[in-house]
């Protein structure tokens, strides 16, 4: 389907706002490389941020933030650094954060890349310790961006990668999946959308933007009570 002038326009202007808000957040990271990771007082669901590639948990500080106010203590991945890993490290390193913290009932709060690694995490044995994941604007089914991108970190979001595909397979977690997506997403043109998960599209634009929406701050943490509300034990009558 052809995109007239004005819609092509639009999308420039949204990739190019997109791309600025970006770079802001790796300035702020580089500006404050220690800054603590806000967090509940504990009495709710733990929660596990993981940002998407060449990202630090920083860019979902928005989410942290509103999550550590609702009581949430909220964790990262310190050895995910950049994410500059492959996604099956990436989630090999989570799983094993999840382990160490001996966290349980947890909810996996992910962006882009991030929600490929989650997925991992939750059909691997520290799955057991997961209630769900809140996943946004992640490629589930791929970019077709990727293919001509230069390197195997981000080439791995191809729709044709051997390990994507095998991923995609794998459905016995998506139900305890909800990926929120924005209506334009310049990375990924497909769709943010998860089959056999809850979708959910937001009237927003851009793939790293939306992070810092309040619409999108507010469902990511009315998701993240959901799932954690689901698997939490019932008490004795």
């Amino acid at each position: 389907m052809s995109v007239s002038l004005p819609d092509r326009a639009r999308h420039l202007a949204h990739w190019a706002a997109d791309y600025v808000y970006a770079g802001a957040r790796q300035l702020e990271h580089g500006l404050r490389p220690g800054r603590p990771v806000p967090t509940g007082p504990g009495d709710r669901a733990p929660v596990l941020l993981l940002p998407g590639v060449y990202e630090t948990w920083q860019f979902l500080a928005p989410e942290a933030r509103a999550l550590a106010a609702a009581g949430h203590p909220v964790h990262v991945v310190p050895d995910l650094r950049y994410n500059r890993e492959p996604v099956a490290a990436g989630a090999e390193l989570a799983a094993a954060y999840l382990e160490t913290a001996d966290l349980r009932g947890a909810v996996l709060v992910a962006h882009s890349k991030g929600g490929l690694m989650g997925k991992r995490v939750m059909l691997s044995p520290a799955g057991d310790r997961v209630a769900g994941m809140v996943a946004v604007a992640t490629p589930f089914r791929g970019s077709r961006w990727a293919r001509y991108l230069v390197g195997r970190t981000l080439r791995a979001f191809s729709p044709t990668d051997a390990e994507l595909l095998a991923l995609v397979a794998e459905r016995a977690v998506d139900a305890r999946i909800t990926a929120v997506f924005p209506r334009f997403d310049p990375h990924i043109p497909e769709t943010g959308a998860l089959p056999g998960a809850t979708n959910i599209e937001l009237p927003v634009s851009g793939h790293f933007k939306p992070l810092g929406d309040p619409r999108v701050v507010a469902v990511v943490v009315r998701e993240v009570e959901r799932l954690a509300d689901a698997v939490a034990p019932r008490p004795e009558q």
